[in-house]
């Protein structure tokens, strides 16, 4: 039973990883159309939040039963991880600030070492490493080593709101008590909605790009669809199922296998938008493949409490993207995450 859960958290978590990876080959033809990169991360959130507003009403006896577990994912896992690392991304290149967000696990290892005080198994510890190696390589961090100081805190201060959406997702799942991860997600991306609402100003949007069309693959493509696909896919099923794989692995392992939304985004974009790979990419990410292996045999081999060493902490709190359950980002995402 335990290993049959444990597969079906890392099919989870892989599905999770598509979805917030397939953000950015939607968002990007918008933006490029016109919209601006804020406000389409307040379409992607509001939206998710619109949609979920009815588990939201369902779950509505969370407000008094955890209101500091829904601020904390809505504050940190839905609207930290976006407002930081498009703040990042106006300082730093692109795969830069990808990089440092996704330095999130590795943070993530060491919260629940030195701050948790729980063991870490070697597994997920090399299992991270590699994964950020492979990463370096995806988002070819040479190719911009001229960085922003500010840039580069804000983009760990992304990486430090998506270690947290591990965290918070995990959050009183081995409680008799557990708060469904379905109302924590419509309360995280209604509260998301509320603080990315005053960051964006959405009253300042061009509403006639989403009337319009955009660019995808050499095909025409209505704006609606490509917003139903970043609103639907890339963040409320991404958060969902991502939420849920946390918790049938653990904050540890389902956030080394979340590195490969940096993956996929990258080969998405190769298919879809022309933006071709190099070997070095490709190495990276059979790199990042690697690492999320690596780590998630740590579940598989580990000892029957594992999973107690690497819940979370007392108190409410998110991952990311969500976020035991990125943006997800990570993700719009990449959002996350980003979009």
């Amino acid at each position: 039973m335990q290993a049959s859960g444990r597969h079906a958290g890392l099919g989870l978590a892989l599905v999770s990883a598509i979805a917030f990876g397939g953000s950015g080959v939607a968002a990007k033809p918008l933006i490029e159309a016109g919209l601006d990169p804020l406000h389409m991360v307040w379409i992607r959130v509001a939206g998710a939040a619109l949609v979920l507003s009815p588990l939201a009403w369902r779950h509505r006896d969370l407000l008094l039963r955890r209101p500091a577990l829904l601020a904390g994912f809505g504050l940190v896992a839905v609207a930290g991880v976006q407002a930081f690392y498009f703040a990042s991304l106006s300082r730093i290149p692109v795969g830069v600030a990808l990089l440092l967000e996704y330095l999130g696990p590795a943070l993530l290892l060491g919260w629940i070492r030195f701050v948790q005080r729980k063991p870490v198994t070697r597994a997920a510890a090399a299992g991270a490493a590699v994964a950020v190696v492979g990463l370096a390589c995806v988002v070819q961090i040479w190719s911009g080593l001229s960085l922003d100081p500010l840039g580069v805190v804000l983009g760990l201060c992304a990486a430090c709101c998506q270690a947290f959406y591990f965290v918070l997702a995990d959050q009183g799942a081995d409680g008799k008590d557990a708060p469904d991860p379905l109302g924590v997600i419509a309360y995280g991306m209604i509260i998301g909605a509320l603080v990315m609402t005053v960051i964006a100003r959405p009253w300042q949007l061009d509403w006639s790009v989403l009337a319009g069309r955009a660019e995808v693959a050499g095909a025409e493509v209505p704006a609606a669809v490509l917003v139903g696909w970043v609103v639907l896919v890339a963040t409320v099923f991404a958060y969902l199922t991502g939420v849920v794989s946390v918790r049938k692995l653990s904050p540890q392992v389902a956030g080394v296998v979340a590195c490969l939304e940096a993956v996929i985004a990258t080969v998405l974009a190769w298919v879809l938008l022309g933006e071709h790979l190099d070997a070095p990419q490709i190495l990276g990410g059979a790199l990042v493949l690697g690492g999320a292996f690596i780590a998630q045999s740590s579940r598989a081999s580990g000892p029957a409490g594992d999973g107690a060493a690497v819940s979370g902490p007392a108190g409410d709190g998110a991952s990311g993207d969500g976020a035991d359950g990125a943006p997800a980002p990570t993700a719009l995402d990449r959002e996350p995450t980003s979009a």
